[in-house]
């Protein structure tokens, strides 16, 4: 049965997407199945995966209104064993448009469990705020990836989104764990080494060994419609991205191959 993990942090800027465009392209890369679900408005996830969100109908914004099942939302990628459910903008009136139906929440718990075994990970790339769609994709995963960026104010954000976290797990998942902890964005400055001393001391074991550098190339690649592993595979946001999708892949015990 496949993995469902939520990439969030309420603050904006951290590398969230970035991590959910290439952490999903890097394990399918080595031999996972992986669906990666756009739930921001932005979309810029659809867009880094290659993907036109102004092309698709079927989309994670139809799947929430019912309009479509999600069988018929899900899309291959160009990349192997990498699926996707896409988003456009007009998910933005999601938040209004689901007032009145009941049990909202679980719509994306419900929609995903009919096709959780069909992948060995499924991501959910949050927006950057808390409402209706975060609290899906809280609602819907196993656990929370946190990307943090190497900076001042970092501890500051993640507190917001612990007190998120655990008022996820009393009102509509009571299951739901911190999956791993990420720094990004690591310039090798004092302040950038002083950060990753704070959130190591703070989460512990929960950090990944990985730590993502800042890099040009990895912040052009999605404008491109590719994953940094196709943009420049030699690249060193390459090089992290698929250190971590093996730790990803040993902290869940999985095998690197895919479920078929």
């Amino acid at each position: 049965m496949g993995r469902v993990i939520s990439i969030a942090n309420q603050k904006g800027g951290v590398g969230k997407t970035t991590t959910a465009i290439n952490l999903s392209a890097c394990l399918s890369e080595i031999g996972q199945k992986v669906l990666t679900i756009d739930i921001d408005p932005q979309g810029n996830t659809t867009s880094g995966l290659g993907v036109d969100k102004h092309a698709v109908e079927n989309n994670v914004y139809a799947l929430l209104l019912g309009e479509n099942t999600i069988e018929e939302c899900i899309i291959e990628t160009e990349i192997e064993n990498q699926s996707l459910i896409s988003s456009d903008v007009n998910l933005a009136g999601a938040e209004i448009e689901l007032i009145g139906i009941d049990e909202k929440e679980y719509i994306l718990k419900k929609a995903i469990s009919k096709i959780k075994d069909n992948y060995d990970f499924i991501f959910i790339d949050c927006p950057p705020s808390l409402g209706i769609l975060t609290t899906n994709a809280l609602a819907a995963a196993d656990s929370v990836l946190i990307p943090v960026q190497c900076e001042y104010f970092a501890l500051e954000g993640i507190m917001q989104l612990i007190n998120t976290i655990m008022l996820a797990q009393r009102k509509v998942n009571p299951n739901l764990d911190i999956e791993g902890v990420l720094l990004t964005m690591f310039s090798n400055t004092n302040l950038g080494i002083e950060v990753i001393e704070s959130i190591k001391g703070f989460f512990k074991e929960r950090v990944y060994d990985t730590i993502i550098p800042r890099l040009v190339r990895l912040a052009e690649a999605p404008s491109h419609g590719k994953p940094i592993l196709e943009y420049e595979p030699r690249n060193k946001g390459t090089i992290a991205y698929l250190n971590l999708a093996k730790e990803v892949i040993d902290r869940n015990g999985t095998k690197e191959e895919s479920v078929g």
